[in-house]
């Protein structure tokens, strides 16, 4: 399991691309369960939310896990409008992120 920490604004632009590059380069290593740290995430876009999308259906395929930690307003909101909060798991803390994913 690894715990990616995401910070500042996921919108469009090419700086959001290296989570899905990091994403690819981690599953190239074998790592299969994945828990994504969001407390730092401050504003997220459609685009942004894409490219968490774009990790998920990579991670599936390969057989593994995607966990959502610690998301929280406005982030946390553009998930549950868009009804993808009953896709991607999501957890208040990180802890409970990390203990799910064992």
């Amino acid at each position: 399991m690894v715990r990616i920490t995401v910070e500042g604004k996921m919108m469009l632009g090419a700086a959001n691309l290296s989570v899905d590059m990091l994403v690819s380069t981690l599953l190239e290593q074998g790592v299969r369960h994945f828990v994504f740290d969001m407390r730092g995430v401050t504003h997220i876009d459609s685009t942004g939310i894409g490219r968490f999308i774009a990790s998920y259906n990579k991670i599936m395929v390969e057989g593994g896990s995607l966990r959502m930690a610690a998301a929280a307003g406005a982030v946390r909101a553009a998930f549950r409008v868009t009804h993808l909060d009953t896709v991607f798991p999501f957890f208040e803390t990180l802890e409970q992120a990390e203990a799910a994913a064992l």
